[in-house]
């Protein structure tokens, strides 16, 4: 087999590329013989050919060969007839093309058939009969039919042979046309007498390995004379007739001659061809005209030649030729077709990327086959030439899915041909998405309201986000973005839906805490890369009526009554006191109004309906009742309204004793709560446990340590002093009690408490206990005592020489301490170990049980409750360096001054002459800071 390779590559803009392989093969090979390599002959890659989907187009849809795309090999895929296929055209080539995707690539391939022997010379008639005049003179030339071979070249018809050859010989003459006209020729003249039939063999010969001819059998029949043959005018006759015309159109018209007469001089017409259907498309009269007899076409055939015989009835004829040339029209359409097309490409494509391939042909010659195509109303593609009758369909600008998702390409294809002749097709192309949209809120931002107090899970509100992409690109996903309120993640405030954008509300809101709070919600396309945009929103909280009034003033403690009091001669519009009270919800919700709900002399007082102060709207009278209850309500302006209630007490004196004795008759609650009762037993038991229990530890620790009682009395060591319970430092200038309470003893009896009288406070207030029943001489002494000038109420700073020196204060060994610590402004010093705690404390121990025994009846010895005028003025003696805590002050150890104070103390320790016909608790121990005023006070 002879193959010959051409290949041809041309790199052409558009993103074509395209490629041009040629092949020879011989007609008539097996079904599945290779035609080529494609792949090595192109140096493809078989992959490629595989990926870019490589598939075979041909133009008239009939195809020839097969494309294995897995080996890159062209094979036969039907048997090829050369002669079925091109007939006597030469050479006799295959055009197509092969179509790669991804990108397009057009590759065309050029397959030469060439021809092999294998059809043998055929007549068309298997006999033919002549009559022929014995007086037919030699030279005589007789017309034989010509035989037909399909094959061309050296496999077509070479020669001709006749047997016998007695009588007749051949003659060949070459024809324009690559044919051969054969004639056989009188060389022997003829006796019918002798011979009045002769039959030949007429043997027609191709030229092809292995040789193969064809037979027609001839039959003569001797006739009389008739010695003269036809003759025609012209030896050849051209026409021209256009393709398509009507069936009986005159072509021409022949003429030929006899020059016998009679009947031997009578000429009949016709058509000795018999090739190609010439006898079917024409006709001959027997006037000479030569007639059509069917269709012609100009792009099957563009000339025909006839042979005309004209014959006379002694057998005698001549021949000519008629050539009729066939004029084109513009009569056929371009052809258009689709090699190879993309049905989507990419919104973000760039331009001139090629869309669609296709070959357009117009079969028509000249002008009318001259096409050139546009594209109707689209500015969004175009159409180029890129080679002979190929064109691409290319994109000549941006392309925007979302502005359209499809285009029906319309390619008018138009000849130059008059009338021009068109031909149209519509390519529909889809856009697909790419994600170069962001999704898009409704709003730049959004505000919404809920109600306080609300349930967790509630939907508060709806944000909605569109994105113009399509599909996965277009579904938006909703994300709360990670933030702060108050330092509090907020999505510990609110949770969206992913899918739906719906705002709930993960806890109830409280507008008093926070009145509104805002967040970013992002929208998040589902694209790859994903694109997103965020949006604020904005909660704001709305207020409801859900805290009821809350009373500031007055307010009531334990089973402590508050009283104002207001003098008789308080005038109309007098202030008495005045409620204040707040609402902490906001708006109409916290605007308070005060009434008055119950009180005992309703034309006595009034309250403000707005600022709650309590009035008097008369003169105070001597019949108005001392006790003055009065239930102010307290109420709001929300819906429903929320209100609280207080209860003042006023009294209406002009002095203290007068409202004592009123007050002393309210009741007392005899309501006992049980389980209170039952705590305070069980108090009492473990207090009283307790105290024993330190008791025995106490007795124990003294007997033990009693033999060194005198060696830790006389000990160098630091003493923790002890100060007495409701006694601090204040400023460094000594102790002084927070609070003074003065107690009246009552009888065992007596199921009442002790009345107990603040000595601070507002000259209008009074705190009493409802349970008080001791009497006004009494409050008087305690008032006089409260008004002395030196009473322990008033704090002096302590005396200059009380003070230690650096050597004596108490700390590790004695240590000393930098300049700093002398001047008083150093750091403390450290602080006792617990050995040196627990000396002192024996010590303690010991000079208190050395007190008690040389106190007298009616001091140490009396209850634990003490009359108002006890003082702590005694403590104890430890004859060492005393360090105050929290003071800066230091003692001098004088043992002069020492002296003069232990004086005092004893001297203090006895009753005064006045007081000893009463028993009075004894006086508490003096501190060191309290020491020069107790000298001052004995000296007055």
């Amino acid at each position: 087999m002879k193959r010959q390779v051409l290949l041809l590559f041309s790199v052409l803009s558009f993103y074509l590329a395209l490629g041009q392989v040629s092949y020879s093969i011989p007609e008539e090979m097996a079904k599945g013989s290779l035609v080529g390599n494609i792949a090595q002959d192109l140096h493809l890659d078989v992959k490629r050919l595989q990926a870019g989907k490589a598939r075979i187009h041909t133009g008239d849809n009939t195809e020839h060969f097969q494309l294995n795309k897995e080996k890159g090999l062209l094979i036969i895929k039907e048997k090829i007839d050369r002669e079925a296929l091109c007939g006597q055209t030469t050479p006799c080539a295959l055009d197509f093309q092969i179509a790669l995707e991804n990108p397009i690539e057009i590759i065309s391939v050029t397959v030469e058939v060439t021809d092999i022997n294998d059809n043998a010379p055929v007549f068309e008639k298997e006999e033919r009969r002549f009559e022929i005049s014995e007086s037919a003179i030699l030279g005589s030339k007789f017309m034989l039919e010509k035989a037909i071979d399909p094959d061309i070249g050296l496999n077509g018809l070479q020669n001709y042979k006749l047997t016998p050859s007695d009588n007749f010989i051949l003659k060949l003459h070459s024809q324009s046309d690559g044919g051969k006209k054969v004639e056989m020729i009188l060389q022997k003249p003829l006796d019918r007498e002798k011979q009045e039939r002769i039959s030949l063999l007429l043997t027609a010969i191709d030229g092809g390995e292995p040789q193969r001819s064809g037979t027609m059998q001839i039959f003569i029949t001797v006739l009389d004379i008739n010695d003269n043959a036809p003759v025609f005018t012209q030896p050849v006759y051209k026409a021209a007739v256009p393709e398509n015309s009507i069936k009986g159109t005159l072509i021409t018209k022949v003429s030929a001659s006899d020059a016998d007469k009679g009947s031997n001089g009578e000429v009949n017409y016709v058509i000795g061809n018999s090739m190609r259907g010439i006898s079917k498309l024409f006709q001959i009269t027997e006037e000479g005209h030569v007639i059509l007899n069917g269709l012609i076409d100009y792009e099957k055939y563009k000339k025909y030649v006839i042979d005309v015989e004209a014959v006379d009835r002694g057998g005698l004829s001549d021949s000519s030729k008629v050539i009729v040339d066939v004029g084109d029209i513009n009569d056929n359409s371009p052809v258009i077709n689709i090699i190879s097309s993309s049905s989507s490409i990419e919104e973000d494509s760039s331009s001139k990327t090629v869309v669609a391939v296709m070959r357009v042909s117009d079969p028509d010659s000249d002008e009318n086959g001259k096409v050139t195509c546009r594209i109707d109303n689209n500015r969004q593609f175009t159409i180029t030439p890129t080679s002979i009758n190929l064109y691409s369909l290319v994109t000549d600008s941006e392309l925007d899915r979302e502005t359209a998702s499809e285009y029906d390409v319309t390619v008018t294809c138009s000849d130059e041909g008059v009338p021009s002749l068109s031909s149209s097709v519509t390519i529909n192309i889809q856009i697909s998405d790419v994600n170069d949209n962001t999704p898009a809120f409704e709003k730049s931002s959004y505000e919404a309201f809920i109600i306080e107090n609300n349930t967790p899970g509630v939907s508060v509100f709806k944000v909605k986000a569109t994105d113009a992409d399509w599909n996965q690109n277009a579904r938006v996903s909703y994300i709360l973005e990670d933030s702060s309120v108050n330092g509090v993640p907020v999505s510990s405030y609110v949770s969206v839906s992913a899918d739906s954008g719906v705002i709930h509300a993960v806890r109830s809101f409280d507008y008093e805490q926070i009145k509104d709070f805002q967040f970013r919600i992002k929208a998040q396309d589902g694209g790859s890369p994903p694109l997103s945009s965020n949006v604020t929103v904005k909660i704001l909280i709305q207020d409801q009526n859900d805290n009821p009034p809350q009373v500031l003033y007055p307010v009531l403690t334990g089973g402590s009554v508050v009283a104002e009091m207001v003098p008789r001669s308080a005038d109309v519009g007098y202030l008495v006191t005045k409620v204040v009270a707040v609402d902490v919800d906001s708006g109409q919700n916290a605007w308070l109004s005060y009434k008055l709900q119950k009180t005992t002399d309703r034309a006595l007082f009034e309250v403000g309906l707005q600022n709650g102060e309590i009035r008097t709207i008369r003169q105070v009278t001597d019949k108005d009742a001392v006790k003055q209850r009065l239930a102010v309500i307290v109420e709001d302006n929300g819906h429903p309204s929320r209100s609280a209630t207080v209860i003042v007490n006023v009294a209406v004196a002009d002095s203290f004793p007068e409202v004592l004795s009123e007050f002393t008759d309210f009741t007392h609650d005899k309501e006992y709560n049980d389980n209170l009762t039952f705590y305070l037993v069980l108090a009492l038991a473990v207090v009283s446990f307790l105290f024993i229990t330190c008791l025995v530890v106490i007795i124990s620790v003294k007997i033990y340590r009693w033999r060194q009682s005198r060696i830790l009395y006389h000990s160098s060591l630091p003493v923790i002093p002890y100060y007495p319970p409701r006694y601090s430092d204040t400023l460094g200038t000594g102790t002084l009690p927070h609070v003074y309470n003065y107690e009246v003893c009552r009888t065992t009896d007596s199921r009442k408490s002790d009345c107990k009288f603040g000595g601070v406070g507002s000259q209008n207030v009074l705190i009493m206990d409802p349970s008080c029943t001791g009497t006004m001489q009494r409050i008087q002494t305690e008032k006089s005592i409260l008004d002395e000038p030196d009473s322990p109420l008033e704090q002096k700073p302590p005396n200059n020489d009380w003070r230690f020196t650096q050597g004596q204060r108490p700390g590790p060994s004695g240590a000393a301490g930098g300049p700093e610590v002398a001047m008083g402004t150093g750091p403390w010093p450290q602080p006792p170990t617990e050995a040196e705690q627990l000396q002192a404390l024996m010590a303690a121990a010991n000079e208190v049980s050395e007190a008690t025994a040389t106190l007298g009846p009616g001091t140490m010895g009396l209850s634990t409750r003490y009359s108002p005028q006890f003082t702590l003025q005694h403590v104890p003696d430890y004859r060492q360096n005393v360090y105050i805590p929290g003071s800066t002050a230091t003692l001098t150890s004088n043992p002069q001054q020492q002296q003069a104070t232990a004086q005092q103390a004893a001297q203090q320790a006895l009753p005064p002459p006045q007081a000893a016909a009463q028993v009075e608790p004894p006086k508490a121990a003096q501190t060191p800071a309290s020491k020069k005023k107790s000298t001052k006070k004995e000296k007055k």
